[in-house]
């Protein structure tokens, strides 16, 4: 045989001694449940919340529709302009005299100096 003893690299493992199995206890934790009125002002918080939340963004809404109807407001208040400057152009060049004498003429009437002549001359006595 082999000499070994003098040598640890060629001694035997030794087992450790095996030490008695330790049962242990298994801890439950039961879940506590949250109680109905915590709950409920929980619950009432939150609606609290959410309802400051849509009045925020409704207000936002209603300033956005609100800003979309003056912008609309202002384009047809210059469309509206522009018209009145237009039909104001068409007054002034049909109140023009000789435009209003030339347009009679086209439609037959005669000018007003010559309603006397032409009244007497239809058989029509004035104060006689």
């Amino acid at each position: 045989m082999a000499y070994t003893n003098g040598n640890l690299a060629l001694q035997p493992k030794r087992k450790p001694e095996q030490q008695p199995v330790k049962e242990t206890k298994r801890v439950v934790k039961v879940r506590r449940m949250i109680p109905p009125s915590e709950m409920l002002r929980y619950m009432a918080s939150v609606l609290v919340v959410v309802g400051v939340l849509v009045l925020i963004i409704s207000r936002y809404a209603s300033d956005y529709r609100m800003e979309l109807q003056i912008k609309e407001l202002n384009a047809s208040y210059k469309q509206a302009t522009v018209e009145v400057k237009v039909l104001q152009g068409e007054v002034a060049k049909l109140s023009d005299p000789a435009v209003i004498s030339k347009k009679a003429k086209e439609l037959g009437m005669a000018p007003s100096g010559d309603n006397n002549d032409k009244g007497e001359e239809n058989g029509q006595e004035s104060g006689r």
